[in-house]
């Protein structure tokens, strides 16, 4: 294992005087780039277990390609194909190539906006919703489409489509599919400000368990709400119902919270909250109440810290289990290709359910490439 980290550091090394960074002109207005990731990491406790602990160190190669396009014109997006080998110094049977594909669109002429938005991922990591005596193994696909359209000279009207859909490759897993289709009208209240009125309609299909449909009325605002501060906030209400009965109905006080804020020229602070219902990679139907705060300084031109917090408090409605999560990190830009990033990650899950309690301690070092 020794040779390994010796061998990724003398790589990380050499990539760091490359060379400069080109690009490929495909066409007007886009550009081919090769992208990659080099990268190694400790993890204490990798299927997140309370007792029997395994650890091991992973070293992570993930090379692909990324495709930009419509630069200059109304409508950009972005493409992008990666596979991620992973290797595991003691626990070789874990090792995976898994595939990832992302694509995005953005359409702006002022009066309507468009975007869209696709990936499909193959992951192998455990979470505090997915985790046991293996690595949870799954494909997650996304599909999401919103239109916002001028309806006068100071209202807006939005709609979408999303769909997630989650193919467990593990016995002890259920499949789960969500469709939403959220409506929302805007009125500008300020300039800067826009009031908002809201209506949500969500399935969901669980395998092995009840589906279930659900409803969400909200009121909310959105915009620069202070010279430093811009974002989202909305808050209502929210039923699931379940079929045959199943469970009973549910409702629940729906909120959903976004804020930037600029401390400085160089410092910004992120702000996050929300409250809606969830299901585990076992099918246990859930209500997260989630808090989360981001801090990141630049330090200079090349450097750049990080440091975040989030809370989640998950009710099982037989329990609930309290799950913090901290990260700390940096970005140092060596050059227009290579950027170098390390961090560490302490979770902590304290639930009621006996043998549910975690702790996992993750310290990384990796080099990101954009040729």
């Amino acid at each position: 294992m020794r040779k390994s980290i010796s061998l990724l550091a003398l790589s990380l090394a050499a990539a760091t005087v490359a060379f400069p960074a080109p690009f490929l002109a495909v066409g007007d207005g886009a550009e081919l780039f090769l992208t990659g990731t080099l990268g190694v990491r400790s993890d204490d406790n990798i299927f997140l277990t309370n007792s029997g602990k395994v650890d091991d160190v992973i070293i992570d190669i993930n090379p692909g390609i990324s495709l930009t396009f419509g630069k200059g014109s109304l409508t950009q997006g972005t493409f992008s194909l990666t596979e991620s080998f992973s290797r595991y110094s003691q626990n070789s049977g874990l090792d995976t190539e898994l595939a990832s594909l992302q694509f995005s669109t953005n359409y702006d002429d002022g009066k309507s906006k468009f975007t869209s938005n696709a990936s499909y991922n193959e992951l192998n990591q455990n979470t505090v919703d997915n985790r046991g005596n293996n690595l949870a193994r799954r494909n997650v696909s996304n599909l999401g489409l919103n239109a916002e359209l001028s309806a006068s000279a100071k209202s807006k009207v939005g709609v979408g489509i999303k769909y997630v859909d989650t193919d467990y490759k593990r016995v002890g897993y259920n499949d789960n599919t969500t469709f939403e289709i959220p409506v929302n009208y805007y009125y500008a209240v300020t300039s800067k400000v826009d009031l908002s009125l809201g209506y949500r309609y969500r399935s969901t299909e669980v395998q092995a368990k009840p589906d279930s449909k659900g409803h969400t009325f909200r009121v909310g605002a959105r915009g620069e709400f202070s010279p430093k501060t811009t974002g989202t906030i909305s808050v209502g209400v929210g039923n699931r119902e379940f079929d045959g009965g199943a469970n009973g109905d549910k409702d629940i006080l729906d909120l959903d919270a976004k804020l930037n804020i600029a401390l400085s020229a160089k410092s910004t602070l992120q702000l996050t909250a929300s409250n809606d219902f969830g299901v585990s990679g076992t099918g246990q139907e859930q209500k997260n109440f989630a808090l989360g705060g981001l801090l990141r300084a630049n330090i200079s031109d090349q450097l750049a810290l990080r440091g975040g917090l989030n809370f989640r408090k998950i009710d099982y409605y037989t329990r609930k289990d309290d799950y913090t999560e901290l990260q700390l990190g940096f970005d140092y830009i060596v050059s227009k290709i290579v950027t170098v990033q390390g961090g560490y990650a302490y979770r902590n899950n304290d639930s009621a359910l006996a043998g549910g309690d975690f702790k996992n301690s993750v310290f990384s070092l990796a080099a990101k490439f954009r040729y």
